[in-house]
């Protein structure tokens, strides 16, 4: 296979230099910013409530309210990636990072412990997914899907990576010490980076896209077709992240064990790598909104079948893996769907516009199944729920077509 870094279609020289240093820059950070910021939180919050006294409810919240600030923040960090590119955004938000790390490691109270994670929220929004992949979609343009495959293959170790890391730190210092420590990471690795390494703007020539077929954002953001793409990639995100937090209350609920649970959601995680890169090969024989309906076609059947099939336990495995294969996809959709119909003119703003509602969906995400589970009877109606509400996203999907699509072949 022929390296990505040498593939962005018509750019010079230094453009390929610049485009294969952000990626490596981005590969690094982007863990190091999701293990820090999230994928530390599960692992501690038992000790945080432990040492506190404060509820798990309570302090599960207050992060929630750290994604729904990072979907809020999303709009302006998307203006500001589009007009400067990514390096002062990106710099920025790591600088905002670190203090507010350290801030929730020292936190005296509840009250400064809510303070500290929504401002670690805000910095979310400069060091998640949505500015990076506005980065590789212009600095990679046509070849775009294998830059974005490689970022998410890497930080798709996040968790593999942070949650034994931050269970070492954690017994050695207490959680406290762990989250000073992350600070740390997040102030000696990801703000230099961000700060020297990165490329200092956004480069959209030959970018491999007619004038008559780029939008200009006000036209995009009145549009039918962005807001159903919205809403339908909302439904599939909201379900997927729903699926994977309440598959184990699922599992033994159906009578498996929390060994078996687990192990159904390390399948998931399997079936999420390698759903990515199934990804480019279906990006090339599809269009932009068949792929749309398919994928989330496939979180449905997914989640119905979870919801559906009790057991034996190697069908309930083969079964994960397949829901997560549709998770590892549908993230590299969300990075390519605006690109894919509207071009790259103003990516890092139509996207940052609509990953908003998608983060704030993310955010409420863990409380479905619970939520669901009661009312109706249990995990299995709630999954099957939550399979019907992907299958509405598919058919919505359906309404995404643009007058002109824009396709990167």
């Amino acid at each position: 296979m022929t390296p990505v870094s040498s593939r962005v279609s018509g750019a010079s020289a230094p453009a390929v230099v610049g485009a294969r240093r952000g990626l490596a820059v981005l590969c690094v950070t982007v863990t190091a910013s999701y293990g820090a910021l999230f994928y530390a939180f599960p692992v501690l919050a038992p000790s945080i409530t432990a040492d506190t006294g404060w509820s798990l409810t309570t302090v599960t919240a207050l992060f929630s309210a750290s994604q729904v600030m990072a979907g809020l923040t999303g709009i302006p960090v998307g203006r500001w990636v589009q007009a400067r590119g990514p390096r002062p955004a990106m710099a920025a938000a790591a600088l905002l990072a670190a203090p507010a790390v350290a801030a929730i490691a020292l936190a005296p109270n509840l009250w400064g412990f809510a303070v500290a994670w929504l401002v670690a929220g805000a910095a979310m929004a400069g060091l998640f997914y949505p500015p990076a992949f506005a980065a590789l979609t212009h600095w990679y343009r046509q070849d775009k899907v294998r830059a974005l495959t490689a970022l998410t293959l890497v930080t798709g170790l996040t968790s593999t990576i942070f949650a034994p890391l931050t269970a070492l730190l954690e017994g050695a210092w207490g959680w406290r010490g762990a989250y000073l420590v992350l600070a740390a990471i997040l102030l000696l690795v990801v703000v230099p980076l961000h700060a020297f390494a990165l490329p200092r703007g956004l480069s959209s020539e030959n970018d491999g896209y007619s004038g008559g077929q780029k939008k200009d954002v006000r036209s995009v953001v009145r549009s039918r077709a962005f807001w159903a793409l919205t809403a339908a990639l909302l439904l599939g995100s909201f379900t997927m992240y729903a699926v994977v937090i309440n598959i184990v209350p699922l599992l033994k609920q159906q009578g498996f064990g929390t060994t078996e649970a687990a192990w159904a959601l390390g399948m998931g995680g399997v079936g999420q790598v390698l759903g990515r890169l199934v990804y480019a090969p279906l990006e090339r024989r599809t269009g932009p909104v068949l792929r749309t309906a398919a994928v989330l076609g496939a979180c449905a059947v997914t989640t119905l079948l979870l919801a559906l099939a009790p057991g034996p336990l190697g069908l309930v495995l083969v079964v994960a893996a397949l829901a997560g294969m549709a998770r590892g996809i549908l993230t590299l959709l969300q990075a390519t769907a605006v690109a894919d119909r509207w071009g790259t003119e103003h990516y890092a703003t139509l996207n940052g516009v609509m990953h908003t509602p998608l983060m704030l969906a993310v955010a409420v995400a863990p409380w479905a199944g619970a939520a669901l589970a009661g009312p109706l009877g249990g995990y299995p109606a709630a999954f099957a729920a939550l399979g019907a509400l992907a299958a509405l996203g598919a058919l919505t999907a359906l309404a995404t077509r643009t007058e002109r699509v824009v396709t990167s072949s």
